[in-house]
């Protein structure tokens, strides 16, 4: 059965993407996961794996053409089907129309007795129950070598669309969803939750697409009989039954609430983009589904349509899924709530009124008191790396306190005007990466990385900066590649996109590696300063702290010593001390001290 090759979609806002090369050519063979060609976005160049083993039968997008995301790029055919180039799709398409147009051309019959003579007395569909289309383990990112099922998003029996969300993989790097490569019915499941494959391993078999909606009816009878010849599969069955009742006190749905609460509070500390949902919001009595979709990320059409029918607006709906994605459960239990609320509405004003002093005087309760629940995978990872970076490296932190007032008063006067250029808030953060970025081209000892057992010393030719994001899975560090190459903006729009896409979930793999250096804004929830720990290869790690104003002692050139209130901060450097001497280290936040005490930004910020 031929498996058709789609333009994936690349990025939140990407739209389309040019071919730049065809790995593979027309009637060369290609293995499930395999690269078969290159696409250039405006946002990303990046290789698309074959959905399925077989033969490229036919290029449908050459080289240097463009193609929307969802357009068919190419065609691979099944093994003993034919790979004359144009001519496959002819052949598929004329036994599913009609059986009539089959039988005028013998040249196509005699080809298929062979191998698809079933298909046309059947019109495809007991084939693919008994082959199908595996669906593979993608390799998510350069060292990933295997991922665990965390849900199953379908069941054996659910139809499912090309690049519909099939299941959710957590691995050391990230969580994602993996889409269905074909259109058809879940077969098996052959990988079932919270268990681990290797990448390229099966996961579960899909029926050829189209096989679905043309028997609707009879594939009820059929599943029992799928069942029972391979026992295991009532097994995922009567998983799936107990999962929504499992998932919805567990981590999924409780981590979830504070994180909205987090988010809000960690913007003003951290770059933010939360100014644009003010334009969807004006649409959302004539599309809620749009203004659902621009604030939860990723929406299925089939929660579009949940949530346009049943009148739920999608932007004020907590998902459950991977990242906070929406799922079909959460939109039926918000219609159930808004009900609810509807029939009972005196009850839900008076708590109303009372409830802005509630918080204030007693914070309420969490539900994991007195529970236990399992280690997320995420978070053991986490645990760790941080205990390997403590026992491999001699660590200690230098702190200085720095009088950033001079900043804080161009920041004022110039966010606005910041905003409006850049599309992002300027926040603390940007002015304490430039300085950060400055100082390690100027003392690159504390960018480098020691490697004991070949007995050297690296130093990067450039400053890859990791930005730590709070996400509801735990603490991730995005990187900004090159980032000696960027000005004031330039670093304040690339902490803004990484951090809105880490949190909702849309960062890839490659994102995540490859930082030389690493600032942590413990600042973000008001801590005057910690000690971070120096995540390995890396050798250091600067975390800011809260920036508060307090009377300080300065030197005024008339009236000398003086007491005066000034916006201050702690600026804490964790290093290697097998590497970065105390001086070196001393050095290098004297330098980021003098340059956000000089106050030398206008230029930076247009002023």
């Amino acid at each position: 059965m031929p498996v058709s090759v789609t333009m994936p979609r690349l990025g939140e806002s990407v739209t389309e993407g040019t071919v730049t090369r065809w790995l593979k050519q027309e009637g060369d063979t290609v293995e499930v996961d395999e690269p078969l060609l290159e696409v250039s976005t405006d946002k990303v160049d990046t290789e698309i794996p074959s959905p399925a083993a077989g033969v490229l039968s036919r290029i449908v997008v050459g080289e240097d053409e463009t193609a929307e995301v969802g357009s068919e790029l190419a065609v691979i055919a099944g093994e003993g089907e034919s790979t004359g180039g144009g001519e496959t799709a002819p052949q598929q398409e004329e036994p599913a129309e009609e059986a009539a147009e089959a039988a005028e051309e013998p040249q196509a019959e005699a080809e298929q007795p062979a191998v698809e003579e079933p298909e046309p007395q059947a019109q495809a569909a007991p084939a693919p129950s008994g082959e199908g289309t595996p669906v593979k383990m993608p390799a998510l990112g350069e060292s990933v070598t295997e991922g665990t099922v965390t849900r199953w998003l379908k069941q054996v029996g659910d139809t499912v669309e090309v690049d519909e969300p099939l299941l959710e993989v957590s691995t050391d790097k990230v969580d994602t969803e993996i889409p269905s490569p074909v259109a058809g019915t879940v077969l098996e499941i052959k990988v079932p939750e919270d268990e681990t494959a290797a990448v390229g391993a099966d996961l579960a078999v899909i029926g050829a697409a189209g096989a679905a909606p043309a028997e609707a009816k009879p594939e009820p009878k059929a599943e029992p009989k799928a069942e029972a010849k391979p026992e295991p599969k009532p097994e995922p069955k009567a998983e799936a039954e107990p999962e929504p009742k499992v998932e919805e006190p567990t981590p999924g749905m409780s981590y979830n609430e504070p994180s909205a609460e987090a988010e809000t509070s960690a913007q003003p500390a951290q770059a933010e983009q939360k100014a644009v949902p003010s334009a969807p919001a004006q649409q959302r009595p004539s599309a809620p589904a749009q203004g659902g979709e621009e604030a939860a990320g990723y929406v299925t059409p089939l929660v579009r349509k949940l949530a346009s029918e049943h009148g739920v607006d999608l932007s004020s709906v907590n998902g459950t899924g991977v990242g906070g994605r929406i799922r079909k459960q959460d939109v039926l239990e918000a219609a159930e709530k808004a009900k609810a609320a509807k029939a009972a509405p005196a009850p839900a004003q008076q708590p109303a009124a009372a409830a802005p002093a509630k918080p204030a005087a007693k914070p309420q309760p969490s539900a994991k008191r007195g529970s236990t629940e399992k280690l997320p995978r995420i978070r053991a990872t986490i645990a760790k790396r941080m205990q390997q970076s403590l026992h491999e490296m001699a660590q200690l932190t230098t702190v200085v306190e720095v009088d950033v007032t001079k900043v804080a008063k161009l920041r004022a006067q110039a966010k606005e005007s910041f905003q409006q250029r850049h599309g992002v808030k300027l926040s603390f953060l940007p002015f304490f990466a430039l300085a950060a970025v400055e100082a390690l081209q100027a003392y690159p000892i504390v960018n480098a990385s020691m490697d004991l057992d070949a007995g050297t010393i690296t130093y990067p030719d450039s400053e890859n900066l990791g930005i730590a994001v709070d996400t509801e899975r735990g603490l991730m560090v995005p990187v900004i590649h090159g980032a000696g190459d960027l000005n004031l903006g330039g670093i304040a729009k690339r902490i803004a996109d990484l951090a809105e896409r880490t949190r909702t979930n849309k960062i890839s793999p490659d994102e995540i590696a490859g930082a030389t250096f690493t600032l942590t804004n413990t600042g973000s929830r008001g801590a005057l300063f910690d000690t971070p720990i120096v995540p390995s290869p890396q050798s250091a790690m600067l975390g800011t702290g809260a920036v508060v104003k307090r009377p300080v002692v300065v030197n005024d050139p008339e009236l000398g010593e003086v007491i005066a209130v000034r916006s201050m901060v702690y600026l804490a450097l964790s290093y290697d001390h097998r590497l970065i001497d105390g001086a070196d280290a001393a050095r290098f936040l004297v330098a980021v001290k003098e340059r956000l005490e000089s106050g030398n930004f206008e230029a930076e910020l247009g002023l």
